[in-house]
C-alpha cells in the first residue's frame, strides 16, 4: 500500500462501508468525502461526516500508518487543525485523541490490491498487458477522446513556449515545427536548431532560388564540408560561403546523424526536400489554416527534391536513379505530429474553436500510425481505425502505461472493476500519477 493509492481509494470510496466505525468504536457515516487537494495541506477539503449522530464539517488526512501523522510533522502545522477524520491503511496507535481514526486495511478487496501491486512490479511497457488480452479490454470512445485532447493540450503548451521565443510569430513557430518534423526522431533537435538560425526573413529573400535554399540548409547543417568534383556541390559550397558571410551565420552545434538510417531518410535528402517545400510555398501556416481537408495538406507536402538528388543520397557519392519524393507515410506523420497540433494550438490560444475542431477532424480523416507503441494495443479484437485512435494510444502508452498511472486509466480501472468494486474514473479528476 502507498499513500497515493490510499488517496485514490478514498476519493472513489472503494471500500466496504458496512457498519463503518472508527478505531474507538464510534459509528461513522461519510456524507461528503471532500475535494481531493493536490496542493499543500490536508488531502481532502470540505468533507462532511456524521459521528455517533453528530455532523462534522472539515478536512480529511490520509496516511499508510497512523504514526505518519507525527513523522510528517502535522502536529505542529496549524493547517491541519480542522482535520475531522484521519484515514489510515493500518492503525498503529492513537496520535491525537481528538481526531477520529478510520482504518481501511480490512475493508478493501484483496483482489484489487494484488492486481494493482502486480502491475506496479511489472517491467513491461504496458503493466496490464496479460489481463487486458485475457478479458479483451479496449479503449472506449470517451476515453479515446479524452486521451487525444490531453495529447493536443500538451503539444499546445510546447508550442506556446516556442511562440514566446519567436516573439508571437505563428509562421516562425510553424517553420521551426516543420523543420523539426523533417528531421524525424533522430535529427529533430538538430533540424529545429537549424530552423531557428534561419529566419523566415532570410529564407524569404532567397525563396525563388532552390540552389540558395539548399546551400543555406545544408550549409547550416554542416553538410557541405565534403570533397567532390561535382559542379553542383561546388556551386552550393560557393553559395553558402557568400550567404554565411552576408547574414553572419553559424552552423548548428548538434551534428546531424546518418547512422542506421535508410538512405531515403538521410538528412541530406530530407533537407533537399525541405528546401523544395520552402521554394514551392511562402506563408505555410496561413496556407494550412485556409485548408478544409487534410488532402490539401498532403498535396502541399508532396514535394520532390531537385534533379541532382535523383542520383544522390549524399553529396559526395552518386547512386542509381531514384526521385526523392516525400513519401505518403512521412507526409501523414508531418500532418499528424506538426500541422494538427499547430492548428489546435492556434485555436486554443487565439480562441478560434473552428481550428481546434478542424485539427481533431483531420486526425479522423488520416490513416492510423503503426509503431511499437500502438502494437501493444492492436490485436485480433481491436485495430485503431484512424490517426485519432492511434494518437490516443500513443498518449495512453507514454503518459499512463510507462508511468504506471493505472488508476487514472479507463482500461486499468475497468479491469480492476471485474470484482464489481471499482467505479469508472470521473474525467474531471486530476490525472496526476500514482507512484
Amino acid at each position: 500500500m502507498n499513500e497515493r493509492l490510499l488517496q485514490y481509494i478514498w476519493h472513489r470510496q472503494l471500500f466496504s462501508a458496512a457498519s463503518l466505525c472508527t478505531t474507538d468504536g464510534e459509528f461513522l457515516e461519510v456524507i461528503d468525502r471532500g475535494i481531493w487537494n493536490h496542493d499543500q495541506g490536508p488531502d481532502f477539503l470540505g468533507a462532511v461526516m456524521r459521528l455517533s449522530g453528530m455532523t462534522w464539517a472539515g478536512n480529511v488526512e490520509l496516511h499508510v500508518q497512523t504514526r505518519d501523522w507525527v513523522s510528517h510533522g502535522h502536529q505542529h502545522d496549524p493547517g491541519y487543525d480542522n482535520v475531522i477524520l484521519h484515514v489510515v491503511w493500518e492503525h498503529t496507535g492513537t496520535i491525537d485523541p481528538q481526531i477520529p481514526v478510520l482504518e481501511l486495511k480490512n475493508r478493501i478487496p484483496i483482489f484489487m490490491l494484488e492486481t494493482y501491486m502486480g502491475w506496479m512490479q511489472q517491467l513491461r511497457s504496458v503493466p496490464c498487458e496479460d489481463e487486458r488480452l485475457r478479458i479483451r479490454s479496449v479503449p472506449d470512445g470517451d476515453w479515446i477522446s479524452a486521451l487525444v485532447t490531453e495529447r493536443l493540450e500538451a503539444r499546445t503548451r510546447w508550442i506556446e513556449d516556442r511562440r514566446t521565443l519567436a516573439g508571437g510569430d505563428w509562421e516562425e513557430v510553424f517553420w521551426w515545427g516543420i523543420a523539426r518534423s523533417f528531421g524525424q526522431h533522430v535529427n529533430a533537435d538538430a533540424f529545429e536548431e537549424l530552423a531557428r538560425g534561419l529566419t523566415r526573413t532570410i529564407l524569404g529573400r532567397h525563396r525563388h532560388q532552390i540552389q540558395q535554399l539548399e546551400a543555406l540548409l545544408l550549409g547550416q547543417a554542416r553538410l557541405l564540408h565534403v570533397r567532390t568534383e561535382d559542379p553542383y556541390v561546388a556551386l552550393l559550397q560557393r553559395e553558402y560561403v557568400h550567404l554565411r558571410h552576408k547574414f553572419r551565420l553559424n552552423g548548428i552545434k548538434n551534428p546531424v546523424k546518418f547512422l542506421r538510417m535508410r538512405p531515403m531518410n538521410f538528412p541530406t535528402v530530407r533537407l533537399a526536400q525541405l528546401a523544395m517545400l520552402l521554394h514551392s510555398e511562402d506563408r505555410l501556416f496561413s496556407k494550412v489554416r485556409s485548408m478544409k481537408e487534410p488532402r490539401e495538406a498532403e498535396d502541399m507536402l508532396m514535394v520532390t527534391a531537385n534533379d541532382f538528388w535523383h542520383y544522390h543520397y549524399r553529396l559526395e557519392k552518386s547512386s542509381g536513379f531514384q526521385p526523392k519524393t516525400l513519401g505518403r507515410t512521412m507526409i501523414h506523420s508531418i500532418i499528424i505530429n506538426t500541422i494538427v497540433p499547430m492548428l489546435y494550438a492556434y485555436g486554443r490560444i487565439m480562441n478560434e474553436p473552428s481550428d481546434m475542431a478542424k485539427a481533431k477532424a483531420w486526425l479522423k480523416g488520416l490513416p492510423p500510425e503503426h509503431n511499437a507503441s500502438t502494437r501493444f494495443f492492436e490485436d485480433e479484437h481491436w485495430q485503431p481505425g484512424d490517426a485519432y485512435a492511434s494518437q490516443a494510444i500513443l498518449q495512453l502508452e507514454r503518459d499512463y502505461c510507462q508511468r504506471k498511472r493505472c488508476l487514472d486509466c479507463d482500461i486499468g480501472v475497468r479491469m480492476l472493476s471485474a470484482s464489481g468494486v471499482l467505479a469508472i474514473p470521473d474525467r474531471s479528476v486530476s490525472k496526476e500519477g500514482i507512484a
